[in-house]
């Protein structure tokens, strides 16, 4: 299968049909989007395109499913078990899926596996914590007593980005489930294949009518329609900056509250006395991932000049082996999403305002219409240099020099962004005073990232966002404090 094109590969595709009140529906205006595969350029299946209308009908249906449905009188543990089964399903069908996010996203099948895994866990882990959300009693004057319950907001609007599609479906749209909330889901068009096969697999594992509505198309349409629709009581978004603006600000408009996940800039700190065989390879990894198209990619390897030398001597040895290629077996780098993906990547790259360290290739074997980019490595950079400041969302290193522990906290902390970052240091004392000096959501220890890190809160401060996902941490979040006071005489 690998050395097919998209085109000639038996997917198991899903209907191209929004998911409202558990029926499968066209767009109210009949329209379609095709859907084009980065690996080769080419188009192989479509979605529907849908508006306003369309989100309207969503809404409703998620409106009733809470209020008057089914969905709304399950106890905590009946939402959990449908949960577990629907991550059953999930794990059931990991390899259909695999292949279908492979080339809807056109990351390596190796990674779409592991991401399938990851999605399946995330129902999981919400499905077993649905009944484990307590409340508690607050001592009081003699004669009252006061109880403070975590209750779901109603529904939730959910737009998830492209970059791991049915992840992102399990990490925004799981917690809020388990709460008890109904939800409106609307993944980005560029790829939401899985997204819609996961809506199927909720269907048919017994999910009420209305708990869960998965609405495709735009962003600037359907996704508009859905941030400013005031019959949404909560919304998630996790995408660029720019968008997050609009969406804090329609949410603002309707007094709900959001939660915003908008990237990063994330560094790598490698002090003098790391364990470099251990760090270099995953400094790596964590920007070649998902060819860079991840928001925590650690895109800045700050380094302590004393090993600076060696540490570049080893980057570049490794960069110019990688080669973009057909997501198949053994590819570690696949395309990026789109053409504008691609050319907005290479415009950082051809304008990068620090040395070209090394570049990468692209393999012979990759489709000519694919959406590739050889991954590069720059430095020394100025840590005010744009390729050091911006978040490029491609195969793209800059690399950092500084002297001291002093310079490294002012560097790593010297950007608009505020989501992840890693020390590579065995100097305890070190690890304990780089984390308290760090600004941002999470801190890697000789380290990077955590195979999905589903129990793990997640997310940032300043422009990479606000509000937490994952773990425990997101059912709070798809919750809000009601204080119940009885006066017992």
């Amino acid at each position: 299968m690998k050395d097919l094109p998209v085109s000639a590969r038996k997917l198991v595709l899903p209907r191209p049909a929004n998911l409202i009140g558990n029926a499968f529906l066209p767009a109210a205006s009949g329209a379609e989007m095709e859907v084009v595969s980065p690996i080769d350029g080419l188009p192989f299946t479509t979605i529907a395109d849908s508006g306003a209308e369309d989100v309207e009908a969503a809404v409703a249906a998620a409106r009733d499913a809470f209020d008057h449905g089914d969905w709304g009188r399950l106890s905590a543990t009946e939402r959990g078990r449908l949960l577990l089964r629907l991550s059953a399903m999930i794990i059931a069908h990991a390899e259909d899926l695999a292949q279908l996010e492979s080339a809807d996203n056109g990351k390596p099948i190796a990674q779409a596996r592991i991401d399938m895994q990851v999605t399946g866990r995330y129902f999981e882990y919400y499905g077993a914590a649905a009944d484990k959300v307590h409340g508690e009693v607050i001592p009081f004057q003699r004669g009252y007593n006061v109880e403070v319950r975590r209750e779901p907001y109603g529904v939730t609007g959910h737009i998830i980005p492209w970059n791991y599609p049915a992840q992102m479906v399990g990490r925004s749209v799981a917690p809020a489930l388990a709460m008890g909330n109904a939800a409106v889901l609307k993944p980005a068009e560029d790829a939401c294949l899985t997204a819609l096969r996961i809506g199927e697999m909720a269907v048919e594992t017994g999910f009420p009518p209305g708990a869960l509505n998965i609405v495709t198309g735009r962003g600037e349409v359907a996704g508009k329609a859905l941030s400013e629709h005031r019959g949404i009581d909560f919304m998630s978004f996790t995408g660029s900056p720019e968008v997050g603006v609009m969406i804090q600000t329609a949410a603002a408009r309707n007094f709900i509250g959001c939660t915003l996940e908008l990237g990063g800039k994330s560094p790598q700190v490698i002090f003098e006395d790391a364990d470099l065989d251990a760090a270099i390879p995953v400094v790596v990894k964590a920007v070649i991932q998902n060819a860079g198209q991840t928001c925590s990619a650690g895109s800045r390897a700050l380094v302590q000049r004393s090993i600076h030398e060696r540490v570049v001597r080893e980057l570049k040895a490794r960069f110019e082996t990688i080669a973009a290629s057909a997501s198949g077996e053994d590819a570690v780098l696949g395309p990026l999403i789109s053409e504008r993906q691609k050319r907005r990547v290479e415009g950082y790259i051809d304008n990068a305002d620090a040395p070209l360290i090394a570049r990468g290739t692209i393999s012979p074997d990759a489709p000519e219409g694919g959406y590739y980019v050889a991954p590069a490595l720059f430095g020394p950079c100025d840590p005010d240099a744009g390729i050091a400041q911006e978040e490029v969302f491609g195969p793209v290193l800059a690399v950092i020099p500084f002297e001291d522990e002093d310079e490294a906290v002012k560097i790593a902390n010297g950007t608009d962004y505020g989501l992840v970052a890693a020390v590579w240091t065995r100097d305890g004392a070190r690890q304990q005073r780089m984390s308290n000096a760090l600004r941002c959501g999470q801190v890697f220890i000789n380290g990077y990232g955590a195979g999905g890190g589903v129990e793990l809160p997640f997310g940032g401060i300043r422009k990479s966002g606000h509000g937490r996902e994952k773990g425990f941490a997101a059912l709070l979040e798809f919750s809000h404090i009601k204080t119940v006071v009885n006066h017992y005489g």
